[in-house]
């Protein structure tokens, strides 16, 4: 059985986070979007949704993380190249997301990160194929 996966992120501001995502390249199925959540695609098996901070309190009695102060999650995202993991960073910086730690290159793996505008941490990673062995 092919599973996917969901991670829910709640979301200060649904409009901003769903301009900021798309300015990356991300696309939105529009069928699960409204103004409680973004279905943000990843790829056919794995979706971020955004969730409206009101509603993402509905899911759970626990209090929601304040990311300006602490972190709740760490995403990771696949790029092809290392140039597509500058790329992309890069243009999150230019689009309102906040610097993380250095890049960090271990020559068979390259990552580097950056906070979305609600403080969710994001490392962009590239693996380098010949370097996986199987």
């Amino acid at each position: 059985m092919s599973r996917m996966i969901f991670v829910n992120l709640a979301v200060k501001d649904l409009p901003r986070s769903i301009a900021f995502f798309r300015a990356l390249g991300f696309d939105f199925n529009e069928q699960f979007t409204n103004d409680q959540a973004g279905y943000m695609v990843v790829n056919d098996q794995a979706a971020v949704m955004l969730v409206s901070e009101p509603f993402f309190g509905t899911f759970s009695d626990r209090t929601i993380a304040d990311t300006g102060s602490q972190i709740e999650v760490s995403n990771a995202i696949s790029a092809d190249s290392r140039g597509a993991v500058d790329e992309l960073v890069d243009e999150a910086l230019a689009t309102g997301g906040r610097p993380t730690k250095p890049a960090s290159d271990e020559g068979f793996m390259y990552s580097r990160g950056f906070l979305d505008p609600d403080g969710h941490l994001w490392d962009v990673v590239w693996m380098d194929p010949s370097a996986i062995s199987g």
